[in-house]
């Protein structure tokens, strides 16, 4: 038997392990000693985490959570609360959209047609992160309202837009994927040519221009 591979030769031998994406098999073929072992726990671990971040990042990916649940409370056309199986409340605010203001004009009108597709049901929340409010920021799935035993198959953000009642929020658009971001620019288009909701006014003024002039 030859001596035992030096911690520069171990460390070299794990980088190629790393860098040819050789795997355990090709460690155990390695002459192993307790001592070197642990030095070869470290690095797989780190490089392998790396690995995953390096391919999370290249691919645009991020881990998406679910949260379900009944809508409890409309606080307007675009926040829900949705209380848990634990009964715990969790504040919402749709992904992709923003509504009027409910002392803007159309904002009642907002609130009453998001109530009519979710108040009182059960929904299913798609969610990866929460605004400045700490409220989750998510993608409402909800069955339809024609069709109470239906999958929960309708998107409650897409749905206020399709009715003139929620503009796309362009402003995170890089949130959403690229077919929700094309359905929800498409569907405000739409409403945008029937002159549907809010787009029936001559000039609409979007909810993020109507914050900022109260502020001023």
């Amino acid at each position: 038997m030859g001596r035992p591979p030096s911690v520069a030769e171990r460390v070299r031998a794990t980088a190629l392990v790393c860098d040819a994406g050789l795997g355990d098999d090709f460690l155990r073929q390695l002459p192993v000693t307790a001592k070197f072992l642990k030095h070869e726990v470290v690095l797989v671990n780190l490089c392998l985490r790396s690995l995953l971040i390096v391919s999370s990042l290249l691919l645009g990916t991020t881990h998406a959570d679910t949260l379900t649940g009944r809508v409890v409370n409309v606080a307007d056309g675009d926040t829900v609360t949705i209380l848990d199986a634990d009964h715990q409340q969790h504040r919402v605010r749709l992904q992709g959209i923003d509504a009027p203001e409910k002392a803007q004009p159309f904002g009642q009108r907002s609130k009453e047609n998001l109530s009519r597709l979710v108040a009182g049901k059960d929904v299913r929340v798609e969610w990866e992160k929460r605004d400045k409010y700490k409220r989750i920021v998510g993608k409402i799935w909800v069955q339809p309202a024609s069709c109470p035993t239906c999958p929960m198959t309708l998107d409650a953000g897409h749905a206020q837009i399709t009715v003139g009642l929620a503009w796309w929020y362009r402003k995170y658009g890089t949130e959403q994927s690229a077919q929700d971001r094309g359905a929800y620019e498409f569907s405000e288009q739409e409403a945008r040519a029937k002159r549907a909701g809010l787009w029936a006014d001559a000039n609409p003024i979007p909810p993020w221009d109507w914050r900022k002039a109260q502020r001023r």
